[in-house]
């Protein structure tokens, strides 16, 4: 399979967008990580995040909504590309075979209290 390359913050991103679907923009993206993760996210690092994700082509946007509130601006939506789902799908093959390769001792919290009292 192709390699793909998601930092995790990208990682996160990207699932919340998934999460979202049709309404993940700027502000929804950033609330529901924040609410999931219970953790601050500032709109320069989301935005960063979101233009390297369109950029390797795993995100793709669009304007609409244009509200008086907004002065006129529309918001800018994302969704996942064929590309996108493809990084995300390897990303967590990837996880889940290391997951997997642990051997169950070595996070076996009770005999690690023994070796570390």
């Amino acid at each position: 399979m192709k390699k793909f390359q998601l930092g995790e913050f990208e990682e996160i991103v990207m699932l919340t967008v998934a999460i979202l679907y049709d309404d993940a923009y700027g502000v929804s993206i950033k609330k529901e990580i924040e609410s999931r993760l219970n953790r601050g996210v500032s709109v320069g690092a989301l935005q960063s995040a979101l233009r390297r994700l369109e950029d390797k082509k795993y995100l793709d946007s669009h304007d609409k909504d244009e509200t008086q509130e907004r002065a006129g601006r529309p918001k800018r939506y994302y969704k996942i590309t064929a590309l996108g789902k493809e990084a995300m799908e390897y990303t967590k093959e990837t996880r889940n075979s290391l997951w997997d390769a642990i051997p169950s001792v070595s996070l076996d919290v009770k005999f690690a209290r023994l070796f570390h009292a």
